[in-house]
């Protein structure tokens, strides 16, 4: 065999062995989201067994044990529905801004879904649920228009740390602004207040109905981006010497992040953080080729959430923490740490 060839075989070989480890680890991370969405639909101020569970699968609830689950099946499911999304958003953003810190919660963009959803309540009414999400979405879309535009001003345009600057500050003003809406109207706020904080108790089918389409679109636009982010990542000259249309590429992808998100918002309220760690841990165990890394996102964000509303669950019995709250307390040092490991050049 000749040296190339032999190069060849060790690449395909290599190859080959790191596929079989991507394998091996999909199949942990879907074990391990079957089992955290069994201990999701168990565990709460009143445990259940398995018998309650199936009954109350089977529409039955003809106990306490199983009202509890029938309570708990929409939550389950908008956690995992809810955690996908972000976990996806979160990849697509990077690879689009080719930002490490980017994260729909860092870069503003749930905070501007937030603030058109409270303008939309408080001044214009809306009551619907498909008017939430529109609004939503539009909010989300416009504040990931403004970050960007600010964050590209100035010498060296739209370097990571100038991104993530423009993302905080951009946070905290719309974070202010909605304090500013909320606040003289008694009526809504309670509820909006409650809602910022962001979670996935009080689901119902109902409630979840209306924002799978816009979920279903966000997902399949955001997997079907991983070639065009592959190109990205090599640099944009490089990607338009391969064929690629940059800005184009860029815009679709960032439309799915921009559905998931402003949907997920509309129902959950903001929760962040998830968009910024899944991505981090899934680079280690699957490498950047984004045809992995999206749906490692996906699951893995899923993973993390439902995690969160368990353990939110357990340690304040007979109260439970928002996932909002402890996501945002496992979320903040591990953004601190990748700051201080001077992780804040371009992917």
């Amino acid at each position: 065999m000749t040296a190339a060839g032999l190069k060849s075989s060790r690449r395909w070989s290599a190859s080959r062995r790191s596929n079989h480890s991507r394998s091996l680890w999909m199949a942990g991370l879907l074990a391990l989201l079957a089992a955290l969405l069994a201990l999701s639909c168990t565990v709460g101020t009143r445990d259940v067994g398995w018998a309650d569970i199936i009954a109350a699968l089977g529409g039955r609830i003809d106990s306490i044990g199983q009202a509890a689950v029938s309570v708990r099946i929409p939550r389950t499911l908008l956690g995992l529905l809810a955690g996908a999304a972000l976990g996806l958003a979160g990849a697509v953003m990077q690879g689009v801004t080719r930002n490490p810190l980017a994260d729909p919660g860092i870069l503003g963009v749930n905070m501007g879904a937030s603030l058109a959803v409270v303008v939309g309540v408080a001044w214009f009414n809306i009551a619907s649920a498909a008017a939430y999400i529109w609004t939503a979405v539009f909010g989300a879309a416009c504040a990931a228009i403004f970050v960007y535009v600010i964050g590209s001003l100035g010498r060296g345009g739209a370097t990571p740390l100038k991104l993530a600057l423009a993302g905080a500050a951009t946070s905290v003003a719309f974070s202010s602004m909605v304090l500013a809406v909320v606040l003289p109207r008694n009526d809504i706020a309670g509820g909006i207040l409650s809602w910022q904080i962001g979670g996935v108790g009080g689901a119902t089918f109902e409630r979840i109905l209306p924002v799978l389409p816009f979920l279903a679109a966000g997902f399949a636009v955001s997997l079907l981006s991983a070639r065009k982010l592959n190109s990205l990542a090599l640099g944009d000259e490089t990607a338009a010497g391969l064929g690629e249309r940059v800005a184009a590429a860029r815009a679709v992808a960032a439309l799915g992040a921009i559905l998931l998100c402003g949907a997920t918002t509309a129902i959950c309220g903001p929760i962040g953080f998830i968009g910024l760690i899944v991505p981090h841990l899934c680079r280690v165990l699957v490498g950047v080729d984004h045809r992995w890394l999206l749906p490692f996102s996906a699951l893995s964000g899923a993973c993390l959430l439902l995690t969160a509303d368990v353990v939110g669950r357990i340690i304040a019995r007979p109260a439970e923490l928002d996932v909002g709250i402890v996501t945002a307390l496992v979320g903040a040092p591990f953004f601190i740490w990748i700051v201080r490991r001077q992780r804040v050049r371009e992917l």
